[in-house]
């Protein structure tokens, strides 16, 4: 994601500067004009506007909180794009704080088909000044970038629907296995499914895969999907998030089928075994 989001705003005539814990990541992308940088601290030092799409917190805390970037983040401002939990972003957001930057999130919603567009969902939690001082450069991600609240807010939307990407995919898997158990036409089940009002498009995305039983090239694999439903369920501290810790195991058994890295339709494979 973080290369299409970077060619987006040089683009849109951004000076960028790049790191990547995959140096040859960056190098790839010199001959757009995007300036490789040797360390995190060298691409906080070198901008105003530090703009993060890492894994999970762990690795922002690696990246952004270690001894050679945290001394230089005083007068910065750090955007945080990827998916964490809202107190894991309050927790960094702090810590930014505490060194003398600013900090907002802007988590998306979407893949590297989007991210290539420019069509991503953007999910902003911010002060309201923070929003429309940097919605220009939201607004290269996706055309209507949202401001959902402070800080954490934009995190907890983005957590609530990649909950509904894993629970919707893993209900539909079980749904399709029924059909296929019962011999009943695929195509037939469709076109019922398509008329009602429980359709929702990422059925017919992830059908093929499922019945082609093919998981290749993903967007978005399954372990990605492992962690943020995971995260979703440490986060529900008031609520009952039983459907999603069952959804959790089930996109596990898939991990466990050798499908971390292939697209997470393969819980299909964990629930059609």
């Amino acid at each position: 994601m973080g290369a299409p989001m970077a060619q987006q705003l040089q683009l849109a005539g951004h000076q960028v500067y790049g790191w990547n814990r995959s140096s040859n990541k960056v190098t790839a992308l010199v001959s757009e004009g995007i300036q490789p940088m040797e360390t995190p601290g060298a691409a906080i030092a070198a901008s105003n506007l530090i703009i993060l799409m890492l894994t999970d917190a762990e690795a922002i805390q690696a990246t952004l909180l270690s001894p050679d970037a945290q001394t230089k983040l005083g007068g910065k401002t750090i955007l945080q794009m990827g998916t964490i939990a809202p107190q894991e972003s309050k927790a960094i957001a702090q810590a930014v704080q505490t060194a003398g930057g600013e900090y907002l999130e802007a988590p998306v919603l979407g893949s590297i088909p989007e991210a290539k567009a420019g069509t991503l969902i953007v999910m902003a939690g911010a002060t309201p000044e923070q929003f429309q001082q940097w919605r220009p450069i939201l607004a290269c991600f996706g055309p209507e970038p949202k401001l959902m609240g402070p800080v954490g807010a934009g995190s907890g939307v983005k957590l609530a629907m990649n909950q509904l990407i894993g629970t919707l995919t893993t209900a539909f898997a079980m749904s399709l296995s029924l059909v296929q158990q019962e011999a009943i036409d695929v195509e037939a089940f469709m076109d019922i499914v398509r008329q009602s009002a429980l359709y929702a498009p990422t059925f017919d995305k992830k059908l093929g895969r499922m019945c082609d039983r093919n998981f290749a090239n993903p967007n978005f694999p399954t372990k990605h999907l492992l962690k943020d439903m995971n995260l979703f369920v440490q986060s529900a501290d008031s609520f009952n998030a039983d459907v999603a810790q069952t959804v959790a195991q089930m996109v596990q058994q898939a991990i466990e089928q050798g499908l971390a890295n292939q697209d997470y339709s393969a819980v299909f494979a964990a629930v059609n075994k």
